[in-house]
């Protein structure tokens, strides 16, 4: 298995099972609902659009939609030494963890619907332009801002 299948593997079910320890029990089935279906929606939502807000050739601020839906992402395309569909699946575990942290500020006080429609808006209007910003080439990293292990696009947002 690939190092991104792994982080899903591992890490989705334990920050599943976490917060769902954290709720009473006739709601736990609802957090690991709320989990993994952000799980797919990201990814979806990833591969449409997000990626290349995140990682077009855009402004300072926004990636733009050259790679609206992988246009243009070849199985040749490199980001540094590594395939960029490769560098797309690994940066998209990261979208789809980032919204599944956030289930614990609101677990058992929202519904589904509107978990689903939050963590969709938030994926495209503030995960994928912050991304940019800091590892997109956006103005932070024209700043010199440095973010290795995603303290800034995942934590802070």
């Amino acid at each position: 298995l690939s190092s991104t299948a792994l982080v899903l593997l591992m890490t989705l079910p334990g920050l599943a099972l976490f917060y769902g320890g954290l709720v009473r029990s006739r709601n736990v089935l609802s957090i690991l609902m709320q989990c993994f279906s952000i799980a797919g929606i990201a990814s979806v939502l990833w591969l449409l659009l997000g990626y290349s807000i995140a990682f077009g050739i855009g402004n300072d601020y926004w990636g733009g939609l050259d790679k609206l839906m992988f246009s243009g992402v070849t199985k040749e395309g490199l980001v540094g030494d590594i395939p960029e569909s490769l560098f797309a699946l690994f940066q998209m575990t990261f979208a789809i963890i980032t919204p599944a942290l956030i289930v614990g500020a609101y677990a058992e006080r929202i519904k589904f619907s509107a978990v689903i429609l939050f963590s969709s808006f938030w994926l495209i209007l503030v995960y994928a332009p912050v991304t940019h910003w800091v590892w997109g080439g956006g103005w932070l990293q024209q700043m010199g801002l440095l973010d290795f292990a995603g303290g800034t696009v995942v934590h802070v947002t």
